[in-house]
């Protein structure tokens, strides 16, 4: 069997790599090929091209790679059409997987699309494009489902494998002492983003507002875990720039591992405030995305959501601060940042909350998708 896959950014890759794992199980003679990162390739992933040139984000942003975006979409598509798999799967990334996914559909190859686009919060025109593209969507939050089964889209909610990897109860100190923090400092995680663009528009108020907390809390440990070694070293180079003076503990692939040893989280939209959640820790969410992307987005009311960070989505309450675009300043993060190191009541709370959350989201995720992918399989080998 074989089985075309592709994934755009760290998060699906680790997404797809559970899933790939997952699939070999039920099906032991399984080949992958399509585009895909490390951990995608740890399961025998045949990449046709490095993940890192599809991990674009925003409107004004693509336009600079289209050229290449739409060669490497066109090369997938030339290539499957000459000889097919049994079956595709796109991971996130629904701009350049949806077009991927509507053609291999329209040429009787069963396709997936594995996290729902966010048609809930904004362009939900889209939801004519995803039925006619896929299949199945595999959604990761529950209150999708509702959602694009309500627009004749098939759907199975799987969870969210984050949710099964992280403790419910998270271990600070032995964090700590993985990452050699002292267990008695306070400790500031600071996540820019897993993308170069994340990273160049973020990096700055960032640190501006790192350096600040640091003036006013004593001892101040500042841990920032990066996606890759592009960003770390263009993080690296903005420490240097913005934030001369500030000890900034700056690493790899250990996520999980600073969020848990922080005290208080400044991270960027995305993944990661879910991960926060999911370590139970209180932050601070702060965005920027090309000004002629945020002025469009404006201008045709595309967002349809209050809130833009998966940890308020899925609380009860908004209980992460939002930061976006102009507001996104020193100025603006850092008097929530000091009120949560301060105030140890509401952290409290904040922890019960997400906790709840943490215990409603935790599934067997990557064996479930793996069901569901092969039964679609099956119906359509059978149909």
């Amino acid at each position: 069997m074989r089985i075309g896959i592709v994934a755009a950014e760290p998060s699906a890759d680790q997404l797809a790599a559970g899933l790939m794992q997952a699939l070999k199980i039920q099906k032991q003679d399984i080949q992958f090929e399509g585009i895909g990162g490390p951990q995608m390739a740890a399961q025998g992933l045949e990449s046709r091209f490095p993940m890192e040139r599809l991990s674009v984000m925003g409107l004004v942003e693509v336009l600079g790679r289209l050229p290449e975006l739409l060669k490497m979409r066109r090369t997938l598509i030339r290539r499957w059409r000459q000889r097919p798999p049994d079956l595709f799967i796109g991971v996130d990334a629904p701009d350049f997987n949806l077009k991927l996914e509507q053609t291999l559909k329209a040429a009787s190859v069963p396709t997936v699309h594995y996290v729902s686009p966010t048609v809930w919060a904004w362009r939900q025109k889209r939801v004519k494009k995803i039925r006619a593209a896929a299949d199945l969507v595999l959604s990761i939050f529950p209150f999708e489902q509702e959602f694009l089964q309500a627009h004749g889209i098939p759907c199975a909610y799987v969870g969210h494998p984050l949710a099964q990897h992280y403790p419910l109860r998270p271990d600070r100190q032995a964090a700590r002492q993985q990452l050699g923090l002292s267990p008695a400092a306070p400790v500031l995680a600071v996540l820019p983003g897993s993308r170069g663009g994340e990273v160049q528009r973020l990096a700055r108020p960032f640190l501006q507002t790192a350096a600040a907390c640091a003036q006013q809390i004593p001892s101040l440990a500042v841990v920032a875990p990066l996606a890759t070694e592009k960003t770390q070293a263009a993080f690296h180079q903005a420490c240097r720039e913005y934030a001369p003076g500030l000890d900034v503990m700056i690493s790899r692939n250990n996520t999980p591992e600073a969020l848990t040893a922080a005290d208080v989280v400044l991270v960027a939209s995305g993944t990661a405030t879910f991960e926060a959640l999911l370590c139970k820790r209180p932050m601070v969410v702060g965005y920027k995305v090309n000004p002629l992307t945020y002025q469009i987005i404006r201008k045709l009311d595309m967002l349809k959501i209050d809130h833009v960070s998966m940890a308020n989505l899925l609380s009860e309450a908004p209980l992460a601060p939002e930061f976006i675009q102009q507001s996104c300043e020193v100025d603006q993060l850092l008097p929530p940042l000091l009120a949560f190191f301060q105030d140890k009541t509401q952290v409290a709370q904040i922890e019960q909350q997400y906790t709840r959350v943490h215990e409603s989201l935790t599934m067997d995720t990557s064996r479930l998708a793996a069901q569901a992918v092969m039964d679609l399989w099956g119906e359509k080998r059978h149909a």
